[in-house]
């Protein structure tokens, strides 16, 4: 019988390798990390947007969304400016460079996985977040920050 400990690593190692192609392969298409990409069409959706909506849309911190969106501002995708109304908020709005790059980005694969996962029962899709949830304690990853993306390295690169 095969070490059931080796087949639950080789499996992580799967994961892990299959993010890492998808970052990659984001990367050369569009010169976006998965994280910038989804900030992007955050962005698109709401037409202009807050730094706080970002943030809430992606789960991450703040100062987090206002790196990536510091990565947008210089690549030309999105630009910032000041309200009108009250000078403190800055909106987010898309220029036509960023909705170019977002037609020619590939699907990312956490979009994927999130269509196979609802196609699942809701018994497997509790059984499959429990189990994931005891690996991240496993692992000591339980407080780390972390968003709803399968992206490798720090998320505000």
């Amino acid at each position: 019988m095969e070490n059931r400990s080796e087949s639950a690593l080789v499996a992580l190692r799967r994961i892990l390798r299959a993010t890492e192609l998808n970052a990659r392969q984001l990367a050369s298409q569009t010169g976006l990390t998965p994280s910038q990409l989804i900030v992007l069409q955050i962005v698109a959706r709401e037409g202009k947007a807050l730094p706080s909506t970002v943030a809430r849309g992606v789960r991450l911190t703040q100062a987090t969304v206002t790196s990536l969106v510091d990565k947008l501002v210089d690549a030309g995708l999105v630009t910032r400016r000041r309200d009108t109304e009250d000078r403190r908020r800055n909106w987010i709005e898309m220029t036509a460079a960023g909705r170019e790059r977002i037609e020619q980005s590939p699907d990312l694969l956490h979009d994927r996985f999130a269509a196979s996962f609802e196609a699942l029962d809701d018994w497997q899709q509790s059984m499959l977040v429990a189990a994931l949830e005891q690996v991240s304690s496993m692992l000591d990853a339980g407080a780390l920050d972390a968003a709803p993306v399968l992206d490798v390295g720090d998320i505000d690169r």
